[in-house]
């Protein structure tokens, strides 16, 4: 949910979709230039829907870079077609080396009270950045600027989460947040509290 809720509002500010042609990130790349069966969610997540009936596998084409299978958090080297078993409950999804998701417990809507902290993974390889949008989730506010953003920054050769106020702080959803930060396929995470100020996460 934060995720996508995030890229609306790049959508807003910017006009670049939700849903995004491979070539409007990989431009270079004559494959992903031509491709009309799989899409980028934002620019992170590779999407690959399943549309034969009675598939067991799904071909792939991942542009150059590491990416992870979203559902095993394997890595997988790009710049190649890749085949991946699928049935009735998995569709391909792959995540770029660098990225940085914030994960959400499962809630039915925006607003809806949740316990768990959302958990921000990162998919080592190369440094990562990005920024989180949060607003009240319910009114027209945000139209008013009541919104906030935080800034998440990897540095991938330190393993060092920096995360820290952005640029807009009309909106503060919790005094003291809780994140749960998680190293993808290292598998190690930490919890820490985010009080608005510079904190340096290491992994």
């Amino acid at each position: 949910m934060p995720y996508t809720y995030t890229l609306a509002w790049q959508a807003r500010e910017s006009g670049m979709p939700l849903m995004r042609a491979m070539w409007l990130h990989y431009p270079r790349d004559p494959v992903a230039r031509n491709l009309g069966d799989q899409y980028l969610w934002g620019r992170d997540l590779l999407i690959a829907p399943v549309y034969e009936k009675g598939a067991t596998s799904r071909k792939v084409y991942l542009p150059e870079g590491t990416w992870f299978d979203w559902w095993t958090g394997d890595r997988v080297n790009g710049g190649r077609a890749v085949t991946r078993d699928v049935n009735l409950s998995i569709m391909p999804v792959f995540v770029r080396a660098g990225a940085i998701m914030p994960v959400d417990p499962v809630r039915q809507y925006m607003a809806q009270k949740v316990d768990d902290p959302t958990t921000i993974r990162i998919y080592p390889g190369v440094d990562g950045s990005f920024t989180l949008y949060e607003d009240d989730g319910i009114s027209q506010e945000y139209l008013k600027g009541v919104a906030s953003t935080t800034e998440f920054t990897w540095n991938d050769r330190e393993k060092i989460l920096t995360i820290q106020p952005g640029s807009q702080q009309a909106f503060v959803r919790l005094e003291n947040r809780r994140f749960r930060v998680e190293l993808v396929h290292a598998k190690n995470s930490r919890n820490v509290i985010y009080t608005g100020r510079m904190l340096k996460v290491g992994l």
